[in-house]
């Protein structure tokens, strides 16, 4: 019998989330790929219909690639995440022909897959991937056997919010292809931009597009515009955090040309590399099913019919990548000195005594909106950081400012993302829960942004914060931080209590903000 570590079996591979209806074989490369998509008539995705489509199209679909059922070693399918309806229809037709052929059954993560077969298909090792999908907006890397995301979205993912603003205007789904072509004759709008540490927001930004009276070309180009600079900005973010030098982008809304093109100059001007797998691998396909299937497969991961239930809110980090070997360094060895450094939004110059942030312009967004971010946030920092002092939580002493620079105390210590024992994490906790009782949410709360001083766990970075008493903004705040410390440490449960204990200690409001936080968890769950 064919063994499928010599190269000589096949996996089928039948993808079924939401829309798209497709199957695929792989052996040492791609073999065969059809898909037959679900269009609706007029509206966005009916589960229901999409479901009933995949059912009536199945045969025909799976009999167009089915060619050498001999030569077929496993059967993978799309587990999950997606729409439950869709999911049971192709998981009833995955486990059918798991029997009738006598192979195994693979069950596939959707957000895997994609990130998968775009490092197969362009040979990216180690990358960070922004996943931007209809329903998913993820950034990803790998650490100690899984993907572990970094910042995602709060409510819909890009896809859906396209979407959203092209139903609205009659055009056709999906959304996407029709708001770049038009935005490609419109100008900038200003927009809401919604960025929260490494995660992110689009209703507010696609409700006020909707709303907007300005010309249908100028609202697609500010919606493209700013939504896109978000994700940009947030992959920076996690690239500058990690220490990793490859970008990929994977999902459907990675066809895009403009995001593609917002994401390759921010990788030129950090002197990261960018890749895209081309266009057969970016949307929903049976060829990523396949593929990982393919990969797990070599690597002993099936799964018992018993077990093969679908997984509607399948997370990406909840997979044990056992295909992929060493512990996926997350961090560049060493503390920064002395001299300039660079992070996601500034560069800095650490001197003897003092540090200058420095904001630069970014290459990849529209001028405009360049300069409003780059105004206000400099502005709201240096307020926020002298107000958060004055209430008594660690910070650093604010000695000039600029339109663009704020020259502040050098602190002297750890950074905690390089520290990150209980004891210092819950020095953390006492410090937000300070802030949070100020009034103040500090936006983007990562293990970079918190420097370890004796007894004191100091706050820097404010360019992201605002003020705020409301538990939402707090439970956000919360959850920027549980995420950052969730996907770069191994014992994040133990990490996770101090902190609720240095918070709750300082903060007599904790218990109403982290049942906040747990929703906003929840909320990041596929939609």
């Amino acid at each position: 019998m064919p063994d499928m570590r010599s190269g000589d079996g096949l996996v089928l591979g039948l993808e079924g989330t939401a829309w798209n209806l497709s199957a695929a074989l792989f052996g040492e490369d791609l073999v065969a790929l059809h898909s037959s998509p679900y269009v609706p008539p007029k509206g966005g995705i009916h589960p229901r219909e999409a479901a009933q489509h995949h059912a009536s199209m199945m045969k025909e679909v799976v009999s167009r690639v089915l060619t050498e059922p001999d030569r077929i070693r496993a059967v993978a399918f799309s587990q999950g995440p997606g729409l439950g309806p869709s999911l049971r229809t192709v998981a009833t037709a995955a486990r059918a022909l798991s029997i009738a052929l006598g192979v195994p059954l693979v069950g596939v993560n959707h957000c895997v897959a994609h990130v998968e077969i775009g490092r197969w298909a362009t040979g990216f090792a180690d990358p960070i991937v922004l996943y931007a999908s209809g329903a998913n907006t993820q950034v990803l890397g790998f650490l100690n056997g899984r993907y572990r995301i970094f910042g995602e979205t709060l409510d819909i993912g890009l896809g859906n919010a396209l979407d959203k603003f092209a139903r609205s205007h009659d055009l056709p789904h999906p959304g996407g292809p029709a708001i770049e072509r038009l935005a490609r004759e419109g100008d900038y709008i200003e927009l809401p931009y919604t960025v929260k540490g490494m995660d992110l927001a689009f209703s507010g930004l696609v409700s006020a597009a909707q709303e907007s009276t300005a010309p249908l070309g100028d609202v697609c180009a500010g919606l493209q515009e700013t939504a896109f600079a978000m994700c940009v900005e947030v992959t920076e973010r996690a690239l500058a955090h990690a220490g990793k030098d490859e970008v990929l982008l994977v999902g459907g809304v990675g066809a895009n040309a403009r995001l593609q093109e917002m994401l390759r100059t921010m990788c030129e001007d950090r002197g990261a590399s960018f890749a895209v797998p081309e266009r057969t691998y970016l949307g929903d396909n049976g060829a990523m099913i396949a593929y990982t299937g393919k990969v797990m497969l070599e690597h002993g991961v099936t799964l018992p019919l018993e077990e093969s239930q679908i997984r509607p809110g399948y997370r990406a980090d909840e997979v044990e990548v056992t295909w992929r070997t060493g512990p996926g360094e997350v961090f560049a060895a060493g503390q920064p000195g002395g001299g300039i450094t660079r992070g996601a939004e500034a560069v800095v110059e650490i001197r003897e005594d003092d540090v200058v942030k420095r904001r630069t312009s970014k290459r990849y967004r529209n001028p405009g909106l360049d300069r409003r971010l780059i105004a206000e946030r400099t502005r709201a920092e240096a307020r926020l950081i002298a107000t958060a002092r004055r209430a008594g939580v660690p910070t650093p002493v604010i000695r000039d400012i600029t339109a663009d620079t704020i020259v502040m105390e050098r602190v002297e210590g750890d950074v905690l993302k390089y520290v990150t024992s209980t004891e210092n994490v819950r020095l953390a906790g006492e410090a937000v829960g300070r802030l949070h009782g100020a009034g103040i949410v500090h936006g983007d709360l990562t293990t970079s942004n918190m420097i370890v001083r004796g007894d004191q766990c100091v706050l820097i970075d404010f360019g992201l914060a605002s003020t705020s008493a409301e538990v939402e903004s707090r439970g956000v705040d919360l959850h920027v931080f549980f995420q950052t410390l969730e996907s770069t440490t191994e014992n994040f449960g133990e990490l996770r209590e101090a902190f609720v204990a240095g918070y709750a200690e300082a903060f007599p409001g904790a218990d109403e903000v982290l049942s906040r936080e747990h929703e906003v968890e929840l909320r990041g769950r596929y939609l």
